[in-house]
Order: structure tokens, then sequence, then C-alpha cells
């Protein structure tokens, strides 16, 4: 009978050839399923918020909007959108040297800015779309305090939650490989997800979402007055602005997303599975060019 799932070596072993393919993408694909990427992800943030925007309690409200927020990455790894923080996965193929530095990195910017887009997309929708009307404007309210929430944490814990963050997402992604058929993807993703979104921890693209309709939302005294009333000091609101989305969050959270994608995940596993097969190729190459060698030697005499 044919197991339904992919052993941990073979996982890693897939993931050489995911980066190998990934890297070499034409630009143009990638910028197009980064967009779409992007998108998802705003998706799943928007329709969080909008889940938890009455609910007082944080933990019921954080583990609410984990089981919807899970949606995002389901649609981009069945689809096979491309989101930069599964990409940093791409660091596998590049220890197993399919891929290269600048591949990586191209790759990384070129779909880091298509997720950028696509964020702003949903969120130029739903600030026209006057959603944030709903519960008398509280949940305009509602998504100001959250964006100033993001933008008032310091550099080193914006660095951690995106380390902590990143690492179960790319265990998602890492999992989601493993299964065969379309339920045990879905299965694989959900849970990791929903983790991290109880736990609070911070993704740089969903606060591509987060951060900006925020930003936008200021501009409406309604959503304002409401967001008064959930805490957000004067103070607050006007630290929101986009140098601080910039500085105080987007940079530290990025950071912390390559670290916990790329070692916690990618290399450690690289580690496990792939580095002792690769000495112990070099040593069999060795080995067969001495016995040539040997060989030739005792042929010349």
């Amino acid at each position: 009978m044919e197991k339904l799932f992919k052993a941990p070596s073979e996982i890693t072993e897939g993931f050489v050839e995911i980066g190998k393919n990934k890297s070499n993408s034409p630009a143009f694909r990638l910028l197009l399923l980064g967009i779409l990427a992007g998108a998802f992800i705003a998706f799943a943030a928007e329709g969080s918020n909008v889940a938890i925007h009455t609910i007082a309690s944080v933990g019921v409200g954080k583990a609410l909007a984990g089981a919807l927020f899970a949606t995002g990455l389901m649609m981009v790894v069945i689809t096979g959108a491309e989101l930069f923080t599964g990409n940093t996965l791409i660091v596998v193929s590049l220890l197993q040297k399919e891929s290269t530095w600048l591949k990586m990195l191209r790759n990384w910017g070129i779909v880091y800015i298509g997720n950028f887009i696509g964020s702003m997309l949903i969120v130029l929708f739903i600030i026209n779309s006057n959603q944030f009307g709903f519960s008398a404007g509280l949940l305009g309210g509602f998504s100001i305090k959250v964006a100033a929430y993001k933008t008032g944490l310091t550099f080193s814990q914006a660095f951690f939650m995106g380390i902590l963050c990143n690492w179960l997402v790319c265990m998602a992604v890492w999992m989601a490989s493993a299964a065969k058929d379309i339920t045990g993807k879905l299965l694989a993703i959900f849970f990791p997800i929903w983790l991290f979104i109880t736990s609070g921890f911070e993704h740089c693209i969903a606060n591509m979402y987060y951060i900006p309709v925020g930003i936008l939302a200021k501009a409406n005294p309604t959503w304002v007055a409401q967001a008064a009333t959930l805490g957000v000091t004067p103070e607050k609101l006007d630290h929101l602005n986009w140098g601080t989305f910039i500085t105080a969050n987007l940079i530290p959270v990025t950071l912390g997303n390559i670290i916990g994608g790329s070692l916690f995940v990618g290399i450690f596993y690289w580690l496990s599975h792939m580095y002792q097969k690769k000495s112990t190729a070099h040593v069999n190459v060795d080995n067969l060019v001495q016995k040539k060698y040997d060989s030739a030697f005792e042929k010349a005499k």
C-alpha cells in the first residue's frame, strides 16, 4: 500500500528541487504569483479582523482569528502562489548548491515586492468598500488599534516575534509538502498557522495589510473615535505612520522571518538529512579518484 505522506528525508530532498525551480523562475511570473500571495494573505488578515472586532477576550479573539487566517496560506500553497516568508526555504537548495545567493535574493526581492502590491490592492479595496463602517465604525477603530499596536513594538520585540512566526509558518509549508493529497496539505497548514496567530507573532506580509489599512483608516473621524474607545491614545495614533510601519515593524519583522524560516527550518533540516549524505558523497568520490590513481600507478609500474 502506498504511503500517504513523505518521510522527513524525502521532504528535505524535495525542497532542494523546489528551491531550484523557484530560483530559476522568470521575474514576471514571480511578480504575478507574488501579487496573488500578498492578496491571499491580506484576505486572511481582513477576514480575521472582521470576525474578532467585537470580541472582548483577547485569547478567544486570537484563537478565532487563527482558525480563519490559515485560509490565506492554504490558498498560497494549493494554488502555487509565491510567498516571501515560505520562500526563505530556498536556503535548502542554496546549501545543496542547486541555487546561488544571487538567485535566492532575486527571488526574495521580486516576491516581496509582489506580496506588497497584492496586499495594498486589498487595503485599497477594503478602505473604499466602507466595510470599516461595520458595528457603527468599530471595525475601523479595531483595525486602527491593531496597526497602532504593531508600530508600537520595540525593534527587538518585533524581531523575535518575527522569528517565532516564520518558524511556524515554514513548518506549515514543510509539513504540507509531506502530504500527497489536498486534505493532508490543508490539515498540515491549519494547526501551525492557528498556533502562530493565536500566539500573536509577527508576519511581515500580513503586516503589509494590517498596518497600511490602519494608517489609511486614520482619515475617518468616526473610526478614529472608535479607536479611542479601544484605548488608542492620540500619541499612539500619531506614532502610526508610514515611517514607523517600515522602521518599527517591517524591517525587524522581515529580518526575524528570514531567520525563523531559513535557519530553524531550512538549515536545521538540511543539516539533519542532507549534510551527512553530502559529506559521504564527497568521501565516495575521493575514494573513487584514489582507486583510479592507484590503478593507473600500478599499470605504469
